[in-house]
């Protein structure tokens, strides 16, 4: 009589096991770290936007807005905060005519420990980054080895 062979043995379960689990060692943290790029993307949109307006109303005012350092206005107000970064602005030495605009990551939100930076002569930075990752004082970091 001819037998014929139904199921699965206990070995190919187990090596079925073993490559699911390779797999998901190696795309498990490049998903990650996919997502984090994602959301850093916000805060380089807003600096990037703000700036823009930053300068426009510097060519209408000839001093970049008062809420740089001090209380917003009505005529410009500052970015409001997102669901992964906070915004803020420092005057630079002369107010009204140099400004540093900041970006603070928000650790519920994932990109807790991140902090770029944009002046008013367009000197993009990253400051601050979670461990593993590598800061840069020429560029806005996105990737873990500092590329930009």
């Amino acid at each position: 009589m001819k037998r014929n062979q139904t199921g699965v043995t206990l070995i190919e379960l187990l090596i079925v096991a073993a490559l699911i689990g390779i797999l998901g060692a190696i795309a498990v943290p490049a998903y990650r770290d996919y997502v984090i790029r994602g959301k850093l993307s916000d805060a380089h949109s807003i600096l990037s936007g703000t700036r823009v307006r930053m300068e426009q109303y510097y060519q209408d005012n000839k001093a970049y807005p008062p809420w740089c350092g001090s209380a917003a206005t009505a005529t410009f107000t500052a970015p409001a905060a997102t669901q992964y970064f906070t915004f803020t602005c420092v005057a630079g030495g002369t107010p009204g005519q140099n400004y540093t605009m900041r970006a603070d990551g928000i650790a519920g939100g994932g990109t807790g420990g991140f902090t770029y930076t944009i002046t008013e002569a367009n000197v993009r930075a990253t400051t601050a980054v979670p461990t593993g990752w590598t800061t840069s004082t020429t560029c806005w970091v996105v990737k873990k080895n500092g590329s930009c």
